[in-house]
């Protein structure tokens, strides 16, 4: 936790770029408590809000195959983007039923995963996969320097009191950009 994920997953979902590219996007924050039917009436809800009014009741249902069944023609012929953040579930089954009414988007569409689990990543077979590592304490410091300093450069001269508790405060943090 705090290495960057859902910042790096925002950066990409906000580009203009990307924002062209994608007939919808839609975000969705997962975390432990996962339940496949609200992360798939999340996913309806937003895909559908410009619809009629009756067509976004449908996502009042408990019932999955007809959540499944809405999402998947609501979708269809669609290139989409959905980021699901911070998904903790490995189950093979609950992620089967949540993407299998995907298959059928536009060529183009994506699903983008946030995870802290190595297990989730075999699982969802996503590709390709990018390991976010902590920062280097030289990074660290640079980042920290900036903020705390307002420069990318510390005055060796003038702060080297200064610097060293940065130095000492940027190992401690563990090259977590969070922290």
């Amino acid at each position: 936790g705090g290495v960057g994920k859902t910042t790096l997953a925002q950066l990409v979902y906000n580009d203009e770029k990307v924002e062209e590219y994608f007939d919808f996007k839609v975000w969705v924050c997962v975390s432990e408590d996962f339940d496949v039917v609200r992360v798939t009436k999340s996913l309806l809800e937003s895909v559908v809000r410009d619809t009629t009014s009756a067509a976004s009741k449908v996502w009042e249902s408990d019932n999955l195959d007809i959540l499944r069944v809405e999402l998947k023609k609501n979708s269809r012929e669609k290139r989409f983007l959905f980021v699901l953040d911070d998904l903790w579930n490995d189950n093979y089954n609950d992620w089967d039923e949540l993407v299998s009414p995907l298959i059928d988007g536009k060529p183009g569409s994506s699903v983008i995963i946030t995870t802290r689990q190595q297990k989730v990543v075999e699982m969802a077979k996503t590709f390709p996969i990018y390991k976010l590592d902590p920062l280097s304490d030289e990074d660290y410091w640079s980042i920290l320097s900036k903020h705390a300093l307002g420069s990318d450069e510390c005055d060796a001269s003038k702060n080297t009191a200064l610097e060293e508790i940065g130095r000492k405060i940027a190992r401690k943090c563990g090259g977590l950009p969070l922290a």
